[in-house]
């Protein structure tokens, strides 16, 4: 007697089922707010309670040690070793109140992550008594331990600046972002200390660094204009200081942790690099805003309520396009702080999600067929008197500071979008920018019809021709009235423009969205290089403007006005109002001498292009060794990912996937020799084995091809060779292999196959 397909699942396809079914009947994670008087405290209650900010850093220091300290914040007066001691002291007390056992300097090295080393309050006294040592247990924590730690350099990415035996670097206490403690295990905390990374001749080695420096590049450019267009008087007081703004939109799957642990390619890469769709992925539309799922909404609450404590203002929550995709957004900050901020948010969120046995996945592009992820950067500049430079105000016709500064970033983007894709550029990105549901490789900006308007009717000195329902109260709050022609429903404002989400660089009311940024990188490096572009820009245009008024002390409008309309021309080929993914559009970039760069390693090369370097250079956000060294970390990383991905997917499809083949070919020739052999027609069976047979044999050849590639690559010793080897021959195939084993996942038997598959991670949530 036999048997025909054996139907009893194997090991691996059991740990699938096993994991499904524990997803589903798994008990939720129970955690218990805050409570006071019998009710949860409000976000309010408990927002920043866990950061040592000025107010409180006020309230423990003396008055003459508080105001020193505000003078150095105000860059009038360097930290004397006093004022850190007495810091340093407040700050150990204030934290062990708090369960804080530990302290590190947490900085942000080039690797698109954080670092820390964790060092103990605890120090020993001895002492000595009729000669006998005694000693004593003490917390201690001093202004030099406050003010710089010392990692060990060389083993962090550095482009070649350091060697394995120049090993000495710093960190240094970032003062103007606020110290806070973390919440660790077993009801202790450690202090976090944002700092710099600095090595022993004074090399950036991290992403702050250059954040700080392009914003110091920007205030000074940005104030010096602002001294030749504002009249200064009582009422408005001489602008002091300029930084930028930003919000960041951090986008994010989550899967379950259970059924990530099975798919090697996510736990080592971050995508899948097999996998193909199901039926219902994101065709219907009805994942976006869609209602949170309860597990899900449970964890984002848990990690809104850590970050409040931290001081981190998460405004909103919702469904992304694709299913298991989420996006929460801050409320604006300063930008330095903004950059904590985000990156704190992705700890949170990875160690929340964990909590709730699920995983958050920040690769751009974890699962093939569907919206990848961004990190929207809404970015601004703002005055020390509370002003918005890029508010347009009810007449942006006649607020010529808001046009210079228009036209400043304008010009900007114009001359530095290469080094801007530069900037957002990485092995994961490629997979998302200009996919459709990402902007494309071609840098460009989006101002909206009115605005457009205004800058042509300047360019061409006429009047501005107003659309439909004329100018209203203020374009912020936008133009035109919306009649829903329902008596129940009030009428509601209109924007005076339509939003353009194919564009990478679009106005949006008071700010720029820089829509390209990759979700899991560090938002640092992309707005320090546009902070360094715009500051430039500004520097021009502040010499354009004392070159035109001469020896006046303020310039008049007629000089504003002339200075606009050049830059407005000298930018023109930037703007553009239209469908950034049609094919129309590349075809008219390319007459504009806009670039189309697709792969990273061409945007890396940017970097270096004399307007590019001469630039950064000249603006004293990069010196010319670390811009070189920033080159051939980010070569590298790039190398150094596709590899990766390379033997990974070789490894998946020797062990999992081509078993699971040969298994399901064996039980196809076997059933039809049983089926013969009782006389009966075996020809579907044969059918589906001489077409399965082939795909198999030729996974198997292009998995032997991807392994002579992978030998080959290890030969280069050139970078940038290697990068194009890497780009040019392993990721095509690589694709050649994922599209048989794509094909044999959607073919073998379901018990059979040991990979989650996309419908298991998508909808166990």
């Amino acid at each position: 007697m036999f048997s025909f397909l054996s139907t009893k699942p194997l090991m691996s396809h059991q740990a699938r089922i096993n994991t499904v079914v524990e997803s589903l009947t798994k008990a939720p994670r129970n955690i218990q707010f805050p409570e006071y008087n019998g009710k949860i405290q409000s976000i309010t209650e408990v927002f920043g309670k866990n950061v040592f900010s000025l107010n409180e850093m006020s309230k423990m220091l003396p008055k003459p040690v508080f105001k020193n300290f505000m003078n150095q914040l105000r860059g009038n007066q360097t930290l004397d070793r006093p004022t850190a001691d007495a810091i340093a002291h407040a700050v150990k007390v204030w934290a062990i109140e708090r369960g804080a056992s530990h302290f590190t300097h947490w900085f942000q090295p080039v690797t698109d992550s954080t670092a820390e080393k964790h060092d103990s309050f605890l120090t020993l006294k001895s002492s000595y008594i009729n000669g006998f040592e005694e000693v004593t247990a003490l917390e201690t924590f001093s202004g030099s331990q406050l003010l710089q730690s010392e990692p060990d350099a060389s083993s962090f990415p550095s482009g070649g600046m350091r060697t394995t035996f120049e090993a000495r670097g710093y960190t240094v206490w970032d003062t103007k972002s606020p110290m806070f403690i973390q919440e660790g295990p077993h009801g202790t905390s450690i202090l976090y200390i944002p700092s710099v990374f600095i090595s022993y001749n004074g090399e950036a080695l991290d992403e702050k660094s250059v954040l700080l420096r392009s914003v110091e590049t920007l205030n000074k450019a940005a104030t010096e204009v602002l001294s030749l267009i504002d009249a200064v008087d009582e009422e408005h007081p001489r602008t002091k200081h300029v930084f930028t703004t930003l919000g960041t939109e951090q986008e994010y799957f989550l899967i379950d942790r259970g059924l990530y642990t099975l798919r090697p390619d996510l736990k080592i890469t971050g995508r899948t690099l097999i996998g193909g769709l199901p039926p219902r992925h994101q065709q219907l539309e009805d994942h976006y805003f869609g209602k949170i799922p309860t597990r899900v909404l449970a964890a984002i609450s848990e990690c809104e309520h850590e970050l409040a404590k931290l001081g981190v203002p998460i405004k909103t929550r919702h469904n992304e396009v694709a299913p298991a995709q989420f996006e929460v957004a801050p409320i604006f900050e300063e930008a330095m702080l903004a950059v904590d901020h985000n990156m704190l948010t992705m700890d949170v969120l990875h160690r929340v999600a964990h909590r709730h046995k699920l995983k958050v996945l920040f690769h751009e592009k974890p699962f093939r067929g569907v919206n990848g992820s961004g990190k929207h950067c809404n970015w601004s500049m703002s005055t020390d008197q509370g002003d918005n430079l890029l508010e347009p105000t009810s007449t942006p016709e006649t607020n010529y500071r808001f046009l210079i500064f228009l036209v400043a970033v304008l010009k900007a983007v114009h001359d530095h979008g290469d080094l801007l894709r530069a900037g957002i550029a990485s092995a994961s990105n490629d997979h998302r920018l200009g996919a459709h549901e990402a902007p494309p490789g071609i840098i460009s900006a989006f101002l909206g019809s009115h605005l457009n308007e205004v800058l042509n009717s300047i360019e061409e000195n006429r009047p501005v021709k107003y659309g439909e329902g004329a100018k209203l109260e203020n374009v912020r709050v936008k133009g035109t009235v919306l009649d829903l022609k329902v008596a129940t429903l009030p009428n509601i404002a209109r924007d005076l423009t339509d939003r353009n989400r194919t564009s990478p660089f679009a106005f949006t009311g008071n700010k720029f969205e820089f829509r390209a940024v990759g979700s899991k990188q560090s938002v640092s490096f992309p707005v320090a290089l546009l902070n360094a572009a715009v500051s430039s820009a500004l520097v021009e245009i502040k010499d354009a403007l004392k070159k035109q008024m001469g020896n006046k002390r303020i310039a008049s409008v007629e000089d504003q006005l002339v200075v606009i309309r050049e830059f407005i021309k000298k930018s023109k080929n930037i703007r553009f109002e239209g469908d950034n993914y049609s094919e129309e559009w590349v075809k008219e970039a390319a007459k504009r001498g806009l670039p189309n760069i697709t792969k990273s390693p061409i945007a890396f090369a940017c970097l270096l292009k004399k307007h590019n370097a001469d630039m950064l250079m000249r603006t004293g956000v990069f010196s010319g060794p670390e811009l070189n060294s920033r080159y051939h970390i980010l070569m590298e990383r790039y190398c150094k990912d596709v590899m990766i991905e390379a033997q990974t997917l070789i490894t998946m499809v020797r062990q999992q996937v081509l078993p699971a083949a040969y298994t399901y070919r064996g039980e196809l020739a076997d059933t039809a020799s049983k089926v013969n052999a009782l006389g009966l027609d075996a020809t579907p069976e044969v059918r589906l084995l001489k077409e399965f047979a082939p795909v198999a044999t030729k996974l198997q050849d292009r998995v032997g091809d991807l392994e002579m590639l992978t030998a080959q690559m290890n030969t280069i010793m050139d970078i940038e060779k290697l990068a194009t080897f890497a780009s040019d021959k392993l990721l095509p195939a690589m694709e050649a292999a994922r599209e048989h084993a794509d094909w044999i996942e959607k073919t073998v038997a379901d018990r059979l196959y040991p990979l989650p598959k996309y419908t298991e991670l998508f909808l166990n949530i």
